[in-house]
């Protein structure tokens, strides 16, 4: 541990952009795989990965894959962008149209995307660019000029955690959101709360593990700024081979883990049953079999399927609308929603609507 780490706000941020814009020089500088698990990706996404530059893909520090379907003509926003992987690979998905835009604080990986912005464009075959990357802080997008409804959807890539006030950073997410826009993030969480001695080490928070969210503080803090609801799409362990930071973690087991969460109205705290059900009609592009919208509810083409009053809201009231039938409203309560369990994402039998 170093005592000259500050753990107020300035300090941290600080410490964070010192790692990331001069510690390291790429990912096999990293000390843990906490910032460089990889999670499943789909053919969209390897075709637009395909066409990224190799220094861009080089000093790429993330934990997951937060690159949900169907962003043509959309408005993204990526928190903690570094040197632009997932925005080039989201300019692709939302087309010359769409837009998007990358914040982060540190300006050594901001110049690094920015310098391969007229090639990128290019590779796509883009007449004027689609992206633009701001430099400023995720906890504060209003003094970046990011406005209130102004985003589909915000996606972040192990990021969040090393934030040192994160009910701003779910709080400015909320307001950038338009209605029915979606959060979809994937990032570092632990399953309890990290010990101070964990907290202020600077590499150990720079390995995004320092500033991890204990998930029941993460469910809580979700609710706070208006998330009633929010569903994992995956959840897979982060191992630590460095023993120094292995024994200064103690006891403490970290998951990365992916989310999904909609500003869509008619979210409650519980999974309540109106009778509701719906059926995946097949035309997510990449998803003609299937569609997985967390890791407990798949839905396949033409099968009806009893979902619970935050299921059927979430789909109904997102761009996911126009790829489902859904039948029933909220005119008749049927009490607690009883199906909720695991289901096995191998079968398309009765789903769970629980978190």
């Amino acid at each position: 541990m170093d005592d000259k780490f500050k753990t107020d706000s300035d300090g941290i941020k600080q410490s964070v952009r010192e790692y990331y814009g001069k510690e390291l020089q790429g990912n096999k500088d990293l000390k843990t795989n906490a910032c460089c698990c990889s999670g499943k990706v789909g053919d969209e996404v390897k075709a637009a990965m395909a066409l990224i530059d190799d220094e861009i893909l080089d000093r790429f520090y993330g934990c997951g894959s937060p690159i949900p379907p169907l962003l043509d003509g959309m408005t993204v926003l990526d928190l903690g962008c570094g040197t632009g992987r997932d925005v080039y690979i989201v300019s692709k998905l939302v087309g010359e149209s769409g837009h998007v835009i990358g914040v982060d604080m540190t300006p050594e990986q901001l110049s690094v995307a920015e310098r391969h912005k007229d090639g990128q464009m290019k590779r796509f075959g883009y007449k004027v660019p689609n992206v633009e990357f701001l430099q400023g802080y995720i906890e504060d997008l209003g003094s970046l000029g990011i406005e209130d409804g102004s985003v589909d959807i915000v996606i972040s890539n192990c990021v969040i955690n090393l934030s040192p006030d994160k009910e701003k950073v779910f709080s400015e997410i909320s307001r950038v959101l338009k209605k029915g826009g979606e959060l979809y993030f994937s990032d570092v969480f632990a399953d309890r709360r990290v010990p101070e001695s964990v907290y202020r080490d600077p590499v150990i928070h720079g390995e995004c593990l320092g500033g991890a969210m204990y998930v029941e503080d993460f469910r809580r803090l979700m609710a706070k700024v208006g998330f009633a609801d929010f569903r994992y799409t995956s959840i897979s362990p982060v191992t630590i081979d460095n023993k120094d930071i292995l024994s200064l973690v103690g006891g403490t087991s970290f998951t990365s883990r992916t989310v999904r969460a909609f500003k869509v109205d008619g979210l409650e705290d519980a999974c309540e049953d109106y009778g509701q059900s719906v059926a995946y009609l097949g035309n997510i592009p990449g998803h003609p079999d299937y569609f997985d919208l967390d890791d407990h509810h798949r839905f396949c083409r033409g099968m009806w399927k009893k979902v619970c009053g935050n299921t059927a809201a979430m789909i109904s009231g997102s761009r996911f609308k126009d790829s489902f039938a859904i039948r029933g409203d909220r005119s008749t309560h049927y009490g607690k929603f009883e199906d909720c369990g695991d289901d096995e994402l191998n079968i398309c039998g009765p789903g769970c609507c629980c978190n």
